[in-house]
């Protein structure tokens, strides 16, 4: 008999069900993992809208549901003899996601009937251990390990960006040190840790600038990633909201003393930022449209003629790879970037389904679930005032309140007991 478990699982666009059932063996070259924690991610919300159109999703999830989610870290069960000299029952583990195994698009979350992140057993196939996408996690959390995928996304959108010279055609990758990194609509929780990285890992910019029309996502940006913190790494950060100025463009060009910006974020899918963005390309620049739009006819317009004359350069990224991951993990575990900063809310998995399909209208950063708890959606700002009737919620505020109102380590620990969750 396989390991019973609960999990969310896609049967088509708008169809999610949480269901109990079993698991099959694993076979020799599998290993079964228990899942503690999984983030929540757009990209999900966006294949539960599309459902059999979105490219990674198989044309048989009607019949054979796959389990969403693949952000998530937990502890490794039983281990299939192919790789029992590599790994053992009872340790913890982190995952990459992007395989690309073979050129297939088969991804954890959105293409396996038993391998996704919202469920609380899962059983890993032969090509992730294959790959290489399953490392070893000695963390304090498991959170952390869950949100070292989103953070290697965004070191993969800064390695990918690139720069030219007019002796060779070699491409120096990476922003350009000591340049003006422009991070447009990057007050979320994804821009958060973009700004955050630069400060701590690869090429360090003179200056970063980020915008967001939203003051209170701004100010609470500023508070956790002030312009002093950025200052003492040597770089100028500046946070603002175009909404307060006539004209955005000078405002934002102004800045940089008119020289402009030599590498560009977009981190929401809207056609201004982005013909905003490619406008303020300094020569050289490179632009990353980062966001992922739910519209597959999702265009905007770009000048050509600077591309022509003035060498800038336009791409997008999705993911991060393997030594991506194993940056984020080693950044955290070494306290100079704060995965938490992302982190808004947390759930039990009995509100996975809600939280995905409602996601674009909760106005939330990341949602960590827990997934052998149900909890409903709670915002980390609420522990407080849920904390005068409930002491589990305010031994968290205790908790959070002593860690600059962040998520964190011990307050995981306090969850996890109180649920009797373990290892």
């Amino acid at each position: 008999m396989g390991q019973k478990t609960k999990a969310v699982r896609l049967y088509g666009a708008d169809d999610l069900r949480l269901e109990e059932f079993e698991l099959p063996e694993i076979r020799d070259d599998e290993i079964l993992v228990k899942i503690i924690s999984d983030s929540i991610c757009m990209s999900t919300y966006k294949l539960t809208k599309q459902g059999k159109k979105h490219k990674r999703c198989p044309q048989n999830v009607d019949t054979n549901p796959i389990i969403i989610g693949h952000e998530f870290a937990g502890d490794i069960v039983k281990v299939g003899s192919k790789w029992s000299g590599e790994f053992k029952a009872g340790e913890k583990f982190a995952q990459q996601p992007a395989l690309n195994y073979k050129g297939s698009l088969a991804s954890p979350g959105y293409s396996y009937e038993f391998f996704g992140g919202d469920t609380t057993y899962c059983i890993l196939p032969n090509e992730v251990m294959e790959l290489g996408c399953l490392l070893h996690y000695n963390g304090d959390a498991y959170f952390y390990a869950s949100l070292a995928e989103p953070v290697s996304c965004i070191i993969g959108g800064y390695h990918i960006m690139y720069h030219t010279n007019k002796q060779n055609y070699s491409h120096a990758t990476d922003i350009k040190e000591g340049g003006n990194v422009l991070i447009l609509g990057g007050a979320g929780p994804m821009g958060l840790g973009a700004v955050e990285y630069p400060l701590y890992g690869g090429n360090k910019p003179g200056r970063i600038i980020v915008t967001d029309v939203d003051d209170g996502r701004l100010e609470r940006a500023k508070k956790l990633i002030p312009p002093e913190l950025a200052k003492k790494q040597g770089v100028e950060l500046y946070y603002v909201n175009p909404r307060n100025f006539d004209d955005q463009y000078k405002t934002l060009m102004d800045i940089t003393g008119g020289k402009g910006y030599d590498d560009v974020f977009v981190y929401a899918p809207i056609r201004e930022l982005a013909e905003l963005g490619d406008r303020l390309m300094a020569f050289d620049g490179c632009l990353n449209f980062f966001a992922g739009p739910s519209d597959k006819n999702f265009s905007a317009m770009m000048n050509l003629y600077n591309c022509h004359y003035t060498s800038t350069h336009i791409l997008g990224s999705t993911g991060g790879n393997t030594e991506d991951l194993k940056e984020a993990l080693r950044l955290s575990s070494e306290k100079k970037i704060r995965p938490a900063v992302m982190v808004t809310h947390i759930c039990g998995l009995d509100a996975v389904a809600s939280s995905v399909m409602n996601l674009p209208d909760l106005r939330a950063g990341k949602i960590v679930t827990y997934t052998h708890i149900n909890m409903p959606l709670t915002a980390l700002a609420d522990f407080e005032k849920l904390g005068e009737k409930e002491p589990l919620f305010a031994e968290l505020h205790k908790s959070c309140a002593a860690n600059q109102g962040l998520w964190n380590a011990e307050a995981e620990t306090i969850l996890l007991k109180h649920f009797g969750v373990s290892a």
